[in-house]
């Protein structure tokens, strides 16, 4: 299953990800920093820096700079982790920056429901967080 997070809330596009993993598909993610949080730029930008500027940095909380490792990882916060299936279901997602040329002929599934084209808020893209945190993609 091929799912386009171009326009679509990272949240609900990571829980319906996890859920097909978890039912066994094969999840791979295109355009992955084409994905929206909502909120306003600002307090979505100091959120995430502030879990970057910690006194201890090699305790964690560890963030994924590039933008296909940072959702890769949102995704995972919505398996069951700790468990068996869900490390399984783990391995069978992959996300990418852009499409890959391996899957250009390939058919993308939008999921209508989790497309951030109806939100009257404001909201930001995955690729801004990331470079707001360090990434150079």
């Amino acid at each position: 299953m091929i799912i386009d997070a171009k326009n679509t809330l990272l949240g609900r596009l990571c829980s319906y990800a996890a859920k097909q993993a978890l039912l066994g598909h094969n999840v791979e993610v295109i355009n992955s920093e084409e994905a929206v949080v909502s909120g306003t730029k600002a307090n979505i930008l100091a959120n995430y820096e502030k879990r970057i500027d910690r006194k201890a940095p090699n305790k964690g909380p560890f963030l994924y700079r590039r933008p296909d490792f940072f959702v890769r990882r949102t995704i995972r916060g919505m398996l069951p982790w700790k468990r068996y299936r869900g490390r399984e279901a783990y391995k069978l997602v992959k996300c990418h920056i852009g499409v890959p040329e391996t899957l250009k002929s390939e058919k993308a599934v939008h999921v209508k429901d989790i497309s951030a084209s109806k939100l009257k808020i404001d909201h930001v893209k995955v690729k801004e967080i990331c470079r707001s945190i360090g990434s150079k993609a």
